[in-house]
Order: C-alpha cells, then sequence, then structure tokens
C-alpha cells in the first residue's frame, strides 16, 4: 500500500476504507470484508455511531495493531475541552484499542479549539498517533492553525473530481497538513458513474470510472477512503495502483472542477443551524 508521510513521520496509508452511512448492524461484516481483501485503513466517526462494528471486525481479524490505521472524528456535542477529553476515552473504548492512528475535529461548529486542546493533550499523552480536522475551510483552518501548538496533520474534505479543493490543499501545505477526501465517488452526484470524460479515459486504461477517479485524487497525492458495501467493489477500489494516469489525463480530469460543493456549504446560515442542532441530539 502506498503512503504518505505526515508532518510528525507517522505513515498513513493514501488509500483506506470509510464506514460513512454504513448502518451499525452492516459495519462489522463490512469492516470485516474490507480487512480481508487488503484495506489497512478504516475511517470512523463518533457521528456514525458504528465505532463498535470497526472495534469487533479489527480485534476479530487477527491483524497486528501496528499493521491498522484507525481514523475517527470528535462530533460536535462532544465539542469543548472537558467533552472532547471523555468523548476520546469513549472512541478508544468502543474501538477496542489502546490508541487511535488519526483523531480528527468532524466539523468547524461548536468550541471547537476547546477540543482541539483536548486531543493534542491526548496526543502527547501517546492515546493519538496524529491529529487533525475536518470540513475546515481555509478561513477556519488558518484561524485554527496559527492560534494552536500542534498544527493539523490532516484535513479532511469533500474531494472529488468535481470538487478537486486546489487552493485550499496549497494552503494546507504551507502549514504541513495533508489533504483528505471524503466523498471521492460525489456519492454519485453529478452523475459521476456514467461521466464520459472519466469513462473514457478509465477505457484507456482497463479501468473503471470509479477507479479511475480514485487514481486521480491519489496522483494528486490526496488521501482517499471510498465506501462499499459490496466486497467485490472493495477489491475494485484497492485494484489503482498498478496504472498511472498521463499528464494529458490529468489535464482533462482537471477541467471538471467546478470549484464547488455538490453537498453544502459551511457558510450557508441553514447548514450552519442544521449541523449545530444534529451536534445537540
Amino acid at each position: 500500500m502506498q503512503t504518505v508521510k505526515l508532518s510528525n513521520g507517522v505513515e498513513m496509508p493514501i488509500l483506506g476504507y470509510g464506514v460513512y452511512q454504513v448502518t451499525p448492524e452492516e459495519c462489522e461484516r463490512c469492516v470485516s470484508d474490507a480487512l480481508s481483501v487488503g484495506y489497512r485503513m478504516i475511517d470512523t466517526a463518533q457521528a456514525y455511531y458504528n465505532e463498535e462494528g470497526v472495534g469487533r471486525a479489527v480485534k476479530k481479524s487477527g491483524i497486528p495493531r501496528e499493521e491498522l490505521f484507525l481514523v475517527t472524528k470528535v462530533w460536535i456535542s462532544n465539542a469543548g475541552y472537558e467533552k472532547a477529553k471523555a468523548s476520546i476515552d469513549e472512541s478508544l473504548r468502543k474501538l477496542q484499542t489502546d490508541y487511535i492512528d488519526l483523531l480528527l475535529i468532524h466539523q468547524p461548529f461548536n468550541d471547537y479549539y476547546g477540543t482541539y486542546r483536548a486531543m493534542e493533550e491526548a496526543y502527547k499523552a501517546g492515546k493519538l498517533r496524529a491529529i487533525g480536522v475536518s470540513n475546515f475551510y481555509p478561513d477556519r483552518f488558518i484561524d485554527l492553525a496559527e492560534f494552536c501548538d500542534i498544527k493539523p496533520m490532516v484535513n479532511q474534505v469533500e474531494t472529488h473530481v468535481f470538487n478537486q479543493q486546489r487552493q485550499p490543499q496549497e494552503i494546507m501545505k504551507e502549514y504541513g497538513t495533508q489533504i483528505m477526501s471524503w466523498g471521492p465517488f460525489a456519492e454519485g452526484r453529478n452523475d459521476f458513474f456514467t461521466n464520459p470524460v472519466l469513462k473514457a479515459i478509465g477505457e484507456k486504461y482497463g479501468k473503471s470510472v470509479a477507479q479511475t477517479a480514485l487514481r486521480f485524487l491519489i496522483q494528486r497525492d490526496v488521501v482517499v477512503i471510498p465506501k462499499s458495501t459490496h466486497k467485490e467493489r472493495m477489491e475494485q477500489n484497492l485494484d489503482v495502483f498498478d496504472f498511472s494516469l498521463s499528464a494529458e489525463d490529468m489535464e482533462t480530469i482537471g477541467k471538471l472542477d467546478k470549484g464547488e460543493s455538490l453537498f453544502f456549504s459551511h457558510y450557508a446560515p441553514e447548514t450552519v443551524k442544521w449541523l449545530a442542532n444534529f451536534g445537540k441530539d
């Protein structure tokens, strides 16, 4: 598995398995399948309500813990120093592990400064191997990065061929922060899986639209966590390291960039209200 090196020297797989929208009932089976076909990074979150399923699958896999890379995220309702500190221990318990490889602040709302202080403390205590943020647009990302002791090592943001995050990625690089994609397939929006550009380029390499899109992001040094509940698709999503897109193909796919979200804007008042109220549940 190809890896990226985080600012503190930790090696992180560039491709992993994401369990967003995988039900708690399905999660253990899906993660077990993912591990069996070769995934070694699993991305979950407190708000997904499936950390326990990840923990059970990892425990049953028999794979040495040091060969795995577990990612989870602190949700809005656990924001602030004291709540975040308690939630970190709770995530450790649910994942059945002594340490988390990467912990992220899930959303840039509520007292995320207090959350980050708790994360810095847990990092220094050895409970976390790396820390970072998720869904932080450049303005809030810079604000946090300028006033924290430990710069965020990762920022997980919506990144796919239609929203390529080029300028934010450059800003992240200034702070030694690795970009990580959520929604690398845009959840099928904008007719993603039938896109004629991705289809034509993929056919040149004997690859699917999904594989072509993942390869594009990987060649841009973007960490990806595609999700599927089907084992055969998990295998296909992992099979992207035996070819490289040409410079011309990279440029062609680059032109698909619309430079805006296909989901929602964290600047929109209605989005902030929705997430804030969800965070109070």
